[in-house]
């Protein structure tokens, strides 16, 4: 697999472990689930069972998103953890590098979006056939070029960020299928080898004892080096 991370650095992304949960950084390049088309493929929980034993998936991030990922170590916790995210009540933050810099300080994205809506399996806003979809978008750092964005998505649509942001006329760097005509795709300040979205922050009640929890990814290398270009 291209990007292949190195499962001898698995114990490296447990940001937190206890009998009922694990969550982690996932690297960039790795699958969050297996491929129903190419099961080789390497995926999370394969990297992390033998390290930790059996675990459920309770939600997923892209493969070319890193950042914190909630996993269940029992049957119990995987079942009041999807209760959970069906009630919306776990809160997630993402970090992204976005073109062009934008002008608002900050945006509340309240547009309906319908998945698979081209030939390119695009997330579009529409406002006849999409189902109400939320992002809260802030600006964090300015560059010439780009901006650190923060968004909140209020729900979790495939590809929710991507297309709100795209609807804005703003592209994350590294983005091969949301390409917006106000970039500046000659500004070579902008290049970056994979999708400069990384998911930051997870808060949520723990599943058996009810406290309140809440933990956040670091920047992996590639995102951090790009960051400090500002």
């Amino acid at each position: 697999m291209e990007n292949k991370p190195g499962f001898a650095e698995a114990n490296t992304w447990i940001l937190y472990s206890d009998q009922d949960l694990l969550v982690v950084n996932k690297p960039a390049g790795l699958l969050s689930i297996p491929d129903g088309y190419h099961p080789e493929f390497p995926h999370l929980a394969q990297a992390l069972t033998p390290l930790v034993g059996k675990l459920w998936i309770v939600h997923r991030l892209d493969k070319e998103t890193s950042g914190v990922m909630l996993l269940a170590r029992s049957a119990e916790a995987h079942r009041v953890l999807n209760q959970a995210f069906r009630e919306r009540a776990l809160h997630k933050l993402y970090h992204c590098l976005s073109a062009p810099s934008p002008a608002w300080d900050a945006q509340d994205v309240d547009l309906p979006l319908r998945i698979n809506a081209d030939r390119a399996h695009r997330t579009r806003v529409d406002m006849e056939n999409g189902k109400p979809a939320r992002t809260l978008v802030s600006v964090l750092r300015r560059g010439e070029s780009y901006a650190l964005l923060a968004c909140k998505p209020a729900t979790g649509y495939t590809h929710q960020i991507r297309a709100h942001l795209y609807h804005l006329g703003l592209w994350i760097l590294g983005d091969a299928l949301y390409r917006p005509k106000t970039v500046n795709w000659t500004d070579s300040r902008l290049s970056a080898n994979r999708l400069m979205l990384h998911a930051f922050e997870i808060s949520f009640a723990h599943p058996i004892t009810g406290a309140e929890l809440c933990f956040q990814a670091p920047y992996p290398p590639d995102f951090a080096e790009k960051l400090n270009s500002l």
